[in-house]
């Protein structure tokens, strides 16, 4: 997959040019104003050795790898999992771990994981599967 590693330069642009910008040297509020409260978030993946990272509700959301597919079955799944996200409707992000769910019950083998099921992939192809159910999110399947 010839763009693979373009989303991950581009996040990183971002983020370093978010968190420069938004810095106020001295980590102190201005004055007259006052820091907002914290506000709750949902708790963080799992993170285990391996690299792989996994929900509160046990759904495999990250792993660290390469993502390893061809163009086509790229493409595939990330057609596959806009097709789903939109079928559900709602905020799409929102619909990222329902379908990686999907993806990684024992009896689930479509484009979403390259025709096999997800305990057969290779580190790698999971990675891909997650990366393209996390584009097809954001918009960015063809």
């Amino acid at each position: 997959m010839r763009s693979a590693w373009m989303p991950a330069v581009l996040f990183t642009v971002a983020l370093a040019a978010v968190t420069t910008g938004c810095s106020s040297g001295d980590g102190a509020a201005p004055a007259g104003r006052t820091a907002p409260a914290p506000q709750a978030t949902a708790p963080a993946p799992e993170a285990k050795p391996d690299g792989i990272e996994v929900s509160a509700a046990g759904v495999t959301t990250k792993v660290q790898a390469p993502a390893d597919a061809t163009e086509s079955g790229y493409g595939q799944a990330c057609l596959a999992a806009k097709a789903w996200l939109d079928e559900r409707g709602g905020e799409p992000t929102e619909q990222v771990e329902p379908y990686l769910s999907t993806l990684q019950d024992p009896g689930y083998a479509g484009p979403g994981t390259f025709g096999s099921p997800w305990a057969e992939l290779r580190p790698g192809q999971q990675a891909g599967a997650i990366m393209a159910v996390e584009h097809a999110a954001a918009g960015l399947c063809g």
